[in-house]
């Protein structure tokens, strides 16, 4: 089991920037993927961007270009670099590790972008 904790939410005004960064428990490098997820008040929770232990990456089409994802096995962390956020970001940041029928997610950090 590995328990994962978000931080680095707050507000930012448009065009901001924002460094999440997700803290976990234990060793992350035998977990296949781990990734950012958003839900945003009145939505579902939907995919951010995700990142494999090969170091592969994947981004919702609405943050590509603006948003980086990064792992540190050795710092058993996984960030999430905002730029050019826009009032559309503002959502709960969470994270996720999945590996096997493990699923484990964070208890997420709010991120609100004012116009």
């Amino acid at each position: 089991q590995v328990q994962l904790v978000e931080s680095g939410g707050g507000l930012v005004q448009s065009g901001g920037s924002l460094r999440l960064s997700c803290a976990a428990s234990s060793s992350i490098s035998s977990i296949p993927v781990m990734g950012w997820y958003r839900q945003a008040p009145g939505k579902q929770r939907g995919l951010v961007a995700t990142v494999t232990n090969g170091g592969s990456t994947n981004y919702a089409e609405s943050v590509k270009g603006r948003f980086t994802i990064s792992r540190d096995v050795a710092k058993r962390t996984v960030d999430l670099q905002m730029n050019s956020l826009k009032p559309e970001d503002t959502a709960i940041f969470y994270c996720r590790a999945v590996f096997g029928r493990a699923d484990f997610w964070g208890q997420g950090t709010q991120v609100t972008v004012s116009s």
